[in-house]
């Protein structure tokens, strides 16, 4: 009888380990399948709800830089806030009770359709641990089943690393310095610095916003204005003036300057183009200026909540048009700033440019003016395949344009 090896026992063992992990993970979930949700029924948010749910989750843009501040949230903010993020293309639905110095999430996610339930269904409790910045799970279910809180505390951290959470779960926490759960409010205290804002240098800033003065008097008003005709000369001036070390500082002045005309609230004396459309050099621009004053994660994610909310009735649609430019912009911003040698790069590679491709995919092509009816069925939702796959070739067509490939 031939003898196994002991890498192989080892294989094996592990293999086996593994199968029994998968197997036992799919019976837990089994467990949170219901054909309807646990949670009562809930009234459709109205437009006075979503106002309100946007003022909470972007109160904290309004801080001033350099402040320790803190928002301050009632269980009736935090569930309209909650059923805001989960309901808007997903059809969840979350109740959040604060009891005994705890936070109690009960949430219905809403799946695809399958032979096993429409709904699956969980349970989870949170507290503030002695030394902890935020709260930990205390209570764990899934439909009927308790749990160990380490297997959800392991669930919820390996979701989060191992997807496109993880990107916007860093920006939502790192600005956090402490949460406090009192009987029937919730205080998150944060630092707007640590979201990583910054000064920008008002002295440079006018210096560009002369150089564009200067563009604007010398155009000729039988043409359009193209944002090419910005950027070319302003980052000319910028590779000019800078030096080794204040290319970054530079860039930012001059992507925050140009965005003060391209987006200015009144309307500037000639309106700035991209492919022949105003709206595109205003997301372009803003989603640059976001970027080097915030960061491009931020941006991006602001991109997509405004064509969500675009997407409502009375809104101008769902546009892939216009986050393909918000998606450029970021780009550019972020390869601006993110190092002294990309910085440089970018200013001498800007002052060369001859025309849109140079900085923006043509994006025309793809599709836009989708009503939320749409946008659901085309695209199912923000993390549905189709969506993801479209997000991706945008991605490539801007990671294909030299300008972007700068280390």
């Amino acid at each position: 009888m031939q003898r196994l090896s002991f890498s192989k026992v080892i294989r094996y063992f592990l293999l086996t380990t593994l199968a029994l992990v998968v197997l036992l993970s799919i019976l837990i979930m089994l467990f949170g399948l219901s054909a309807q949700s646990n949670l009562p029924p809930r009234k459709p948010l109205t437009q006075e709800n979503i106002t309100q749910a946007r003022k909470i989750l972007f109160e904290g843009t309004k801080i001033r830089p350099d402040d320790i501040s803190a928002i301050t949230l009632s269980e009736a903010d935090l569930n309209l806030a909650g059923n805001y993020l989960l309901n808007r293309y997903h059809h969840s639905e979350i109740y959040i009770e604060l009891v005994n110095y705890k936070v109690r999430c009960n949430i219905a996610l809403r799946l695809p359709w399958n032979f096993f339930g429409h709904y699956f269904n969980a349970s989870i409790r949170f507290g503030v641990k002695p030394g902890e910045i935020l709260p930990q799970i205390t209570k764990f279910k899934i439909g009927d089943l308790l749990l160990p809180t380490i297997f959800a505390d392991w669930g919820m951290r390996s979701l989060i690393r191992f997807s496109s959470l993880s990107d916007y779960f860093i920006l939502a926490t790192k600005p956090i310095q402490r949460v406090d759960i009192d009987r029937k409010t919730l205080t998150i205290y944060y630092e707007a610095t640590a979201a990583s804002s910054y000064y920008v240098n008002e002295e440079m800033r006018r210096v560009y916003q002369q150089k564009i003065a200067e563009i604007i008097a010398q155009h000729d008003p039988k043409w359009r204005l193209s944002l090419a005709d910005l950027l070319k000369p302003v980052f000319d001036l910028a590779y000019r003036r800078s030096n080794a070390q204040t290319a970054i500082e530079e860039n930012r002045s001059a992507i925050i300057a140009i965005n003060d005309y391209v987006n200015a609230l009144v309307n500037p004396p000639y309106a700035a183009f991209l492919y022949k459309r105003t709206d595109l050099a205003k997301h372009f621009m803003g989603a640059a200026a976001l970027s080097v004053s915030i960061n491009r994660l931020f941006a991006n994610a602001l991109g997509e909540v405004k064509e969500l909310r675009d997407a409502q009735t009375g809104g101008s649609g769902f546009s892939f048009v216009d986050l393909a430019a918000d998606k450029a912009g970021s780009r550019f911003g972020e390869v601006a700033v993110s190092s002294l040698q990309s910085a440089r790069s970018l200013q001498a590679l800007t002052a060369q440019i001859q025309n849109y491709s140079d900085f923006m995919p043509d994006p025309r092509d793809l599709p836009e003016h989708m009503n939320e009816e749409e946008f659901k069925r085309n695209f199912i939702s923000m993390q549905s395949m189709p969506y993801l796959a479209l997000v991706a070739q945008i991605d490539a067509r801007i990671a294909n344009i030299p300008l972007y490939q700068v280390q």
